[in-house]
């Protein structure tokens, strides 16, 4: 059988990354903000590994990730020869990977080892921690000039790290967000969700339940929906509620907010709150936001 034959099909949307670099530079931080941008993540992954660890993600079962992010370091023998052997074989299946190489400066990996009171990888009898970072940099010389994104972490904050890895990852079509958005819909009679980053009060919208006919419904029915946002002042809150939170939300998202709760009021938490906050969330979700909806009073009002 020709080599053609024996070659995989492997899906061109997956993205496959490799994070490595100079112990002690961010790999471990990294890697945790590959998993907060929905990516499935190994550290500590031998080389030889990497390629049967890419085709995994053809399985239907790892399709609710957006990628993978394989963390790789001088923790395995003859590591530079490993990788190298395996970029050449996951080239060869035509898998498109791209190499992130994190780097710091000697003095601040020196203080960062001195902080953890980890050894390094290749520290041992007769050589010393800056002697090992000399020669782990020496080693890692070439897999660093075939990066594809060589980031510097000396002055860097974790936020600092994840808006670095976030940029990159978002010149795509869909952009990877890592901001949570549980919207939260609810009753003032029955008070208001502890949880609540934002409350927004609906009482001053026109009322379904006044109207005979839609009493029994909940905001999900269409009629309720439709009764409620036939109001011109509706429209416009709804408009000006969306503007707000698309201005404040990639600012949270930035300063490196993992996680806001918004909650809608009404009385009743039945119908104004949840037609609102069902009409919010498929706004958000739309714009690509990782967004949860609950309706914390619906179920106490039937």
């Amino acid at each position: 059988m020709s080599a053609a034959h024996n070659k995989k099909t492997f899906p061109g949307h997956t993205r496959v990354c490799i994070v490595t670099g100079l112990s002690g530079a961010g790999k471990s931080t990294a890697l945790r903000v590959f998993e907060d941008l929905r990516y499935f993540t190994v550290d500590g992954l031998p080389a030889s590994l990497a390629l049967e660890m890419a085709c995994m993600m053809e399985r239907p079962s790892m399709s609710h990730f957006n990628g993978i992010a394989l963390g790789m370091d001088m923790r395995q023998s003859n590591f530079p020869e490993e990788i190298c052997t395996a970029l050449d074989d996951m080239a060869a299946q035509d898998i498109k990977i791209l190499l992130l190489f994190l780097e710091a400066d000697t003095q601040e990996l020196i203080r960062r080892y001195a902080t953890t009171r980890r050894p390094h990888p290749l520290e041992g009898e007769g050589v010393g921690l800056e002697a090992a970072l000399s020669e782990e940099y020496n080693s890692l010389k070439p897999l660093r000039d075939m990066a594809d994104l060589v980031i510097d972490t000396t002055h860097f904050s974790i936020h600092d790290l994840r808006r670095a890895i976030q940029k990159r990852w978002s010149n795509s079509k869909n952009r990877l967000r890592t901001l949570r958005v549980n919207l939260i819909s609810f009753g003032f009679k029955y008070g208001v969700p502890r949880e609540a980053d934002m409350v927004f009060d609906l009482r001053f919208l026109p009322n379904p339940y006044f109207v005979e006919e839609l009493r029994p419904l909940s905001g999900k029915d269409s009629k309720v929906s439709e009764y409620i946002f036939a109001s011109q002042n509706v429209l416009a809150f709804r408009d000006k509620l969306l503007e707000l939170l698309f201005f404040m939300l990639p600012l949270m998202e930035n300063e490196g907010r993992y996680r806001v709760s918004i909650a809608i009021g009404c009385t009743g938490g039945r119908h104004r709150s949840v037609a609102v906050a069902e009409d919010i969330f498929k706004s958000l979700h739309q714009a690509d936001y990782l967004v949860s909806l609950e309706h914390r009073h619906l179920e106490l009002n039937q």
